[in-house]
């Protein structure tokens, strides 16, 4: 099979015609149309209708663009590299991201990253939920302790730690029996007890409010709601100044950011670079998000 007409086909689908993707390549239509052809002869069936009104992928177009178009991305950009000879990042790059992380990091990052890597065009979509990277077209994703998962792959570039938090009027219990506290959770919130420092002192959280950002949560403790069990990431400033005081730190729970991409597609140059400036950034893999 063509290649080259493969490359084509996808190029007039994505256009919608044979025009836009002859502006847009720089091939003539006839080229374009008679490749197209070509692919068609060689498969067998016919991947495009064409009428008065335009062109019109048929069934069979639209399958093979489907489980064509990613992967010809990739080889166009590997031989692309291959000819210049260096690996320069470009083109678009789709990010998925926590709504804290990014509502906190992700804007900073992001202009720093096209300023580093100026032929990149940056996209950040703020999710919580577990995207699926090939079927939303996602080049990376950012997650909190991923599970393990065979078709991705990718590093931890950064680790924060759960800490519970009051406002300096709400004392601290003292080390003994369960202590019952008044506390601000969040709107995923299971009964349990909040074990601080090995154990050493165990609270039982009895919910007053709850809200569905952690933001707000830190928020309604600095104004005195009650104890809130938050990432030490967001509560840096209000320590400093005294707004908050750290009644401890959750034992055995460390939460560590990891930046992925499928291991099923070679990897382009954007999303290599991508993945070595969020480790640069997080050199010290101390995660301070400031807000």
């Amino acid at each position: 099979m063509n290649l080259n007409a493969l490359i084509d086909f996808t190029l007039v689908a994505t256009h919608s015609g044979l025009g836009k993707a002859s502006r847009a390549s720089g091939i003539s239509k006839a080229t374009l149309s008679r490749r197209i052809s070509d692919l068609e002869e060689q498969l067998g069936v016919r991947l495009i209708e064409r009428s008065a009104r335009g062109l019109k992928l048929t069934e069979a177009g639209e399958a093979l663009m489907s489980r064509t178009e990613g992967p010809l991305s990739e080889v166009t950009d590997a031989m692309t590299a291959a000819r210049e000879g260096v690996s320069t990042p470009r083109g678009r790059l789709r990010v998925a991201a926590p709504i804290l992380f990014s509502q906190l990091a992700m804007g900073r990052i992001g202009a720093e990253f096209c300023a580093a890597y100026p032929e990149v065009f940056i996209e950040v979509v703020s999710e919580d939920r577990r995207v699926d990277l090939v079927e939303e077209q996602f080049d990376v994703a950012i997650r909190i302790n991923p599970s393990p998962d065979s078709s991705l792959v990718g590093r931890c570039f950064a680790k924060d730690r759960l800490i519970v938090v009051a406002a300096p009027e709400l004392l601290r219990p003292m080390p003994g029996a369960i202590r019952s506290v008044p506390a601000i959770v969040t709107s995923t919130f299971q009964p349990t007890h909040w074990r601080l420092d090995g154990g050493q002192l165990v609270l039982e959280p009895v919910p007053t409010m709850q809200f569905s950002s952690l933001l707000m949560v830190r928020d309604a403790a600095v104004a005195g709601g009650g104890a809130a069990l938050i990432p030490q990431s967001i509560a840096w400033n209000q320590l400093a100044r005294g707004e908050l005081v750290q009644w401890g730190t959750v034992s055995g729970v460390e939460p560590a950011l990891w930046v992925l991409h499928t291991s099923k597609r070679l990897a382009a140059p954007k999303v290599r670079a991508f993945v070595d400036f969020m480790c640069d950034h997080y050199s010290d893999m101390s995660l301070v998000l400031r807000g």
